[in-house]
């Protein structure tokens, strides 16, 4: 059994919940590390802090929708990321690693939202052939969208987000858990099928730190979970 953490959507707030991250295996993170995202040393505040987690054997990260400066200087940001002192941290953008027998996937993109980075128009070919990139046999995918009607919701406007073409490949696939961040009023947990859905936005609507990381135990041989909280 592997110990898995998973984070999203700390917005330059990682320090807060540093006390909170009980350690494991894998931290996972599924994006938006940054806060307007023009910032260039939010990059390296982020990457200094994840590089120095010492309770988590592999730490593994992608954008959000929020991560400007990573999509519009993408050549400037690999240089970045690898740098000796991060090459104790793994970076997904529609990429795979596999780890101990876990396939991890990761993708950034999202159907268009507020004019802000990885945003592609909805139901496009252009967002198909990134979401049909993810492999058959992804064990754990790693989003920033929700799918389509699942932990998606905005109250303010009332309105499911999450992406449709995502959840047409997800239903294909029937990884063992997909998890994402984005719409922070969603938060939470939900078991659809063979997947297990998890919202991993650890800020609320207004940014504040009210939601905890979320840990389970992942079964490298039956790719079955269980939570650890």
């Amino acid at each position: 059994m592997k110990e898995i953490t998973f984070i999203s959507d700390t917005h330059t707030k990682h320090e807060e919940i540093h006390n909170d991250l009980i350690g494991g295996d894998f931290l996972i993170h599924s994006g938006d590390i940054m806060s307007s995202g023009y910032n260039k040393m939010e990059i390296f505040d982020f990457l200094d802090w994840f590089s120095h987690i010492d309770n988590y054997e592999h730490k593994i990260f992608i954008a959000g929708n929020h991560d400007r400066y990573i999509e519009n200087n993408y050549e400037e940001f690999l240089k970045i990321i690898s740098k000796n002192e991060y090459n104790n941290i793994i970076y997904l953008q529609d990429e795979e690693v596999i780890i101990n027998d876990i396939k991890f996937y990761g993708t950034p993109w999202q159907p268009w939202f507020y004019n802000w980075a990885f945003n592609i128009p909805r139901n496009t070919d252009e967002l198909r052939k990134k979401f049909e990139k993810i492999p058959l046999d992804t064990d754990i995918l790693i989003t920033h969208t929700p799918p389509k009607s699942i932990l998606d919701y905005v109250p303010r406007s009332h309105e499911q987000v999450g992406c449709e073409i995502l959840l047409e490949n997800i239903n294909k696939i029937k990884p063992s858990v997909n998890v994402f961040g984005h719409i922070h009023e969603s938060y939470g947990n939900k078991k659809v099928g063979e997947t297990e859905f998890i919202n991993a936005s650890v800020l609320n609507i207004n940014y504040k730190y009210t939601n905890k990381p979320v840990n389970i135990l992942f079964d490298e041989q039956t790719k079955k979970i269980k939570y650890n909280n």
